[in-house]
């Protein structure tokens, strides 16, 4: 029997409540996108920079806080929520902007945490600086998106780092005393499950976190046009399950899984269209782990992990 420990559980464990993330925007840019690195981002990267669920940067960070707060309010009765810089790269812009918006975000007496997701290659030392003030106040925990440690995949995709750069990130990152989650994509083009198992294998002796996300096909990205031309096929809900049972039954017991498939925005989503269906989704993949005898954590797990 494996056990794992699912983030809803160590966020329960941790505050004493479920706990929501408020998703909101820097409105940052990407140095893959404003021509520092590239302009069209990373080949599946959509307009939006991957925070379609994420509250209109033309507001102020309070005000957006306070419309995500609304949008989830019928969920839960609670009142502590994390704040969640989603889109795009969010420590890629000025350290007095930064530190302006990092702190209205904590705030509120409901913010109990900051989650900032961002690229490895824009943490220099004055922004870990920040990063670790602002986690003396509340904790803050930095979500990098690596999606794979292969080269040939990494520059297929764009990414525009090579491997030694995250593995630096986190060092210093953890070293501040700032949790670190990982992103990784299961699915995409040209990788095999040994390469994406090898991929978790590795993060996993690395991370706190890790997310591991299905690789969704969206509308105006560059992986559109690869998907459209028949370049390369996408993983059915049978398949994609059977991997992620796998990821997950190698990764150590102090890694708290984050998340375990992934929405994508169903105005832009063109494949896999199942994916679509969460609920189906995820009492398929629910069902598929009982089967194979891979449980949530228990609780003492997790208190095991915050000490």
């Amino acid at each position: 029997m494996k056990h794992y420990n699912s983030c809803n559980e160590y966020l329960k464990t941790k505050y004493g409540q479920k706990v929501y993330k408020l998703s909101i925007s820097s409105g940052l840019s990407c140095p893959n996108r404003d021509g520092t690195l590239g302009t069209s981002g990373c080949i599946f990267c959509s307009e939006g920079g991957s925070g379609e669920f994420a509250a209109s940067c033309r507001l102020s960070v309070t005000e957006q806080l306070e419309a995500a707060k609304e949008r989830v309010k019928a969920k839960t009765k609670d009142e502590k929520y994390i704040a969640y810089f989603q889109p795009f790269s969010n420590t890629y812009g000025d350290i007095k902007y930064l530190r302006k918006i990092f702190y209205e975000a904590i705030k509120p007496d409901y913010i109990v945490g900051l989650s900032i997701a961002t690229r490895p290659d824009c943490l220099e030392q004055e922004k870990l600086e920040l990063l670790k003030e602002i986690n003396s106040v509340k904790p803050v925990t930095v979500e990098l998106g690596l999606q794979t440690i292969h080269k040939s995949t990494a520059e297929y995709i764009r990414r525009g780092y090579e491997l030694e750069v995250y593995d630096e990130a986190v060092k210093r990152l953890r070293e501040a005393g700032i949790e670190v989650v990982t992103h990784i994509i299961i699915g995409l083009p040209s990788e095999t499950e040994e390469m994406i198992l090898e991929t978790v294998k590795y993060v996993g002796q690395r991370t706190d976190g890790i997310k591991l996300q299905l690789m969704h096909v969206l509308k105006n990205t560059d992986l559109e046009k690869e998907y459209s031309q028949g370049r390369f096929e996408v993983l059915t809900l049978e398949r994609y399950t059977d991997i992620l049972c796998k990821a997950i039954e190698l990764l150590p017991k102090n890694v708290i899984v984050h998340r375990i498939t992934g929405d994508g925005d169903k105005k832009l989503l063109l494949a896999p269209l199942w994916s679509a269906d969460k609920k189906r989704v995820l009492n398929y993949i629910n069902r598929e782990m009982d089967k194979r005898g891979i449980i949530q954590g228990s609780k003492q797990n997790i208190e095991i992990i915050l000490k």
